[in-house]
């Protein structure tokens, strides 16, 4: 070949290089004056390796509630330096120079923190955002090598959602075998069923998604199309498609002693039933997933469409309609604005008041240059993850804890409390406008954060438009197209919509689990309710584990997200040390009873110092018995470590004798 033929190539591809950094930086530069300051600092140290960034000069201000302080409270001067200096860094970066500082130890990541939301922060943070930022290598996806797998060992994980999509992703990492059982005809669990009006995250997807499947969002917080494409596209990136078995749901699972193994009987779309073999069973069904009907005399016999939340009816059209909303928690607060204006006329039936904070950002999108920011720079996104994930979840945690000797605890639990208090209140008086006759009916008599605080989308102003009526009480009976109230009053609707939320107490309950001798699960919790090791691990259920059990729902706010993969890295490290000391040979793996005890009593006795056993309070939190199954007491750090540790020795671990390899079985039956 001549040199006219081989010399070009290289020329022309590295011209069209340099011409495509150019491009990226003549974008940066326009970008960066939309640039979240305090997160820019971060990128500048990782980039420079300067500590300078850390000095006063460049202390941001506290953040005030939820807001981004996009400015951190820097004068106009040194907000231009910065944004210079970043210039330079990233410009540097973008034509090959490597970071100077691309893994800061625990300290100075605690310290970067610190600076970038103005207050203090737990030295036991550094770790954890170490992990975020992908700095722990045994919390990396890949972890082919690590596992010695026994040979045809085989894990079944109940459910695609959010956490059966981590649990497959982590375990295919392993090189672990796995099925998935999905009931529904797609992955995202929750947010393929609950698709009515107004459906979205009441927190930033920015960190309602995986740490290592990062996206472009068009929004701060995404509506439930958004949301729902963005695990589609995980589950496509990570190819675990081909380890789920969709339209399938799990009928039961029982613990063969004789085999070690797990008998799993599964029912398709067509009513055929399938079993199956595992060593291991992971039940990814979340809290979610059953939905929670009221009790209601002649419910099923309205006289119109009646449904869930979770059931709503495609195509429903509502316009000119007559509509009626049993409920005020999370679903409802989105509905009920949202279908505001296409009905005729709207009624609300509500047992309890709620409170809900001020939410700038609904609706709101993330503008192009922002999103050049979070989907370009080095550290950016992972940065603001950060600092999204300490002020929506442990900020307040210290504010939730009871004051014995605090004078008013029939409206507040401390002073902090009461300060809250008086904002939300402000806010609602502000939001209700010239309906200040509604304020007793919508203004809580317990104290804030006694229940999920939830995100105002729109709510008080929509209870105060002329064709919105809010009943306040129980519901007597329905009747034909009338729903009737604890006072007599009749109220006629063509539509009405349950929602009441889901069936979060009683754990497990969308299938049959038995465990050692046949214990079924139900048994095992009929004396104090849902409880299990570190909410994952349950005596006498060997070589079973859930993701989002007991006591781990972050009722202080947070990402159930970030939860999931600390548990799923959890299971990983428990199953990667059985798998060492048995040196490839199966075994059975079973919680100790004392660990177990252990662990549920001290999650017990930091509840009774929080606001969700506070006197006076109810919540879904809470059994029958009063005793708190739902929600953490724990900061995340707090529980982080403790996953982190995952310390073998609370568990039995015995070796099971050689036979049949653990294959998947399957027996067609009629």
């Amino acid at each position: 070949m001549s040199p006219d033929h081989s010399t070009p190539a290289p020329m022309t591809t590295t011209a069209t290089t340099a011409a495509a950094t150019d491009d990226w930086i003549a974008e940066l530069q326009g970008a960066l004056p939309a640039a979240n300051l305090p997160t820019l600092l971060m990128v500048l140290l990782h980039l420079t390796g300067d500590r300078r960034w850390l000095s006063p000069r460049y202390q941001c201000s506290r953040i005030r509630g939820i807001d981004d302080n996009d400015s951190g409270g820097l004068p106009d001067d040194v907000q231009a330096e910065v944004r210079h200096a970043a210039l330079q860094a990233l410009s540097a970066w973008k034509r090959g120079r490597p970071p100077a500082l691309p893994s800061p130890d625990a300290d100075t990541l605690v310290a970067m923190l610190q600076a970038g939301v103005g207050e203090p922060i737990p030295p036991s943070y550094g770790a954890m955002i170490g992990a975020g930022l992908g700095l722990d290598a045994d919390l990396q996806i890949d972890q082919l090598g690590r596992f010695q797998v026994p040979a045809g060992f085989q894990v079944v994980v109940i459910g695609a959602g959010v956490a059966g999509l981590c649990a497959a992703i982590r375990l295919q990492g392993a090189g672990i075998p796995c099925v998935v059982i999905e009931k529904n005809a797609e992955v995202g669990g929750t947010w393929w069923e609950n698709r009515y009006p107004g459906a979205g995250v009441d927190t930033p997807n920015h960190i309602y998604s995986y740490s290592f499947a990062k996206q472009d969002w068009s929004r701060y917080f995404a509506l439930q199309g958004e949301i729902q494409a963005y695990f589609e596209s995980v589950a496509d990136r990570f190819g675990v498609r081909r380890l789920i078995r969709f339209n399938t749901r799990v009928a039961s699972a029982r613990f063969d002693e004789a085999t070690a193994r797990w008998q799993v009987r599964t029912v398709d779309e067509g009513g055929r039933t399938h079993d199956l073999s595992a060593d291991v069973l992971i039940s990814a069904v979340g809290l979610l997933n059953v939905p929670k009907m009221p009790a209601i005399p002649g419910l099923e016999h309205f006289a119109g469409p009646c449904f869930h939340t979770a059931r709503w009816p495609q195509g429903l059209d509502l316009r000119g309609q007559r509509v009626a909303v049993i409920g005020n928690g999370a679903s409802a607060m989105q509905v009920v604005p949202a279908i505001a204006d296409e009905v005729a006329q709207l009624t609300v039936f509500q047992r309890s008041r709620q409170w809900a904070a001020p939410f700038e950002k609904f609706k709101q999108e993330v503008p192009a240059p922002a999103r050049f920011l979070l989907r370009e720079l080095p550290y950016y996104q992972e940065w603001y993850r950060q600092r999204l994930a300490y002020v929506f979840n442990d900020r307040i945690h210290a504010s939730l804890q009871i004051d014995p000797a605090w004078p008013h605890p029939e409206r507040s639990i401390n002073r902090t409390n009461d300060r809250h208090r008086a904002h939300f209140t402000d806010y609602i008086r502000q939001e209700l406008g010239e309906r200040q006759d509604l304020l007793p009916e919508v203004l809580p008599d317990y104290p804030p954060f006694g229940k999920r605080m939830l995100m105002d989308n729109g709510w008080y102003r929509t209870m105060a438009r002329p064709h919105v009526k809010l009943v306040t009480g129980g519901i007597r009976a329905v009747e034909g197209p009338q729903i009737v109230s604890d006072d007599g009053s009749r109220h006629t609707a063509d539509v009405l919509v349950v929602a009441t939320g889901f069936d979060a107490i009683n754990l497990l309950s969308s299938f049959q689990l038995h465990g050692r001798g046949g214990l079924s699960v139900r048994q095992a919790w009929d004396a104090h309710g849902a409880e299990a090791f570190m909410g994952v691990a349950i005596p006498r259920f060997p070589n079973f584990f859930m993701l989002a059990g007991p006591n781990t729902a972050l009722g202080h706010g947070g990402s159930v997200v970030a939860l999931l993969e600390t548990q799923t890295a959890y299971i990983l490290n428990i199953l990667r040390q059985a798998m060492a000391r048995q040196r490839g040979q199966r075994f059975c793996l079973e919680v100790r009873q004392d660990s177990h005890d252990a662990y549920n009593q001290r999650v017990q006795a930091a509840h009774d110092r929080m606001i969700w056993t506070h006197k006076g309070m109810s919540n879904w939190y809470r059994n029958a018995q009063g005793r708190v199954v739902a929600t953490t007491p724990f900061r995340n750090d707090d529980y982080w470590h403790m996953a982190r540790r995952a310390d073998l020795a609370d568990y039995r671990v015995e070796p099971v004798a050689s036979g049949a390899p653990a294959v998947v079985v399957e027996a067609l039956r009629p």
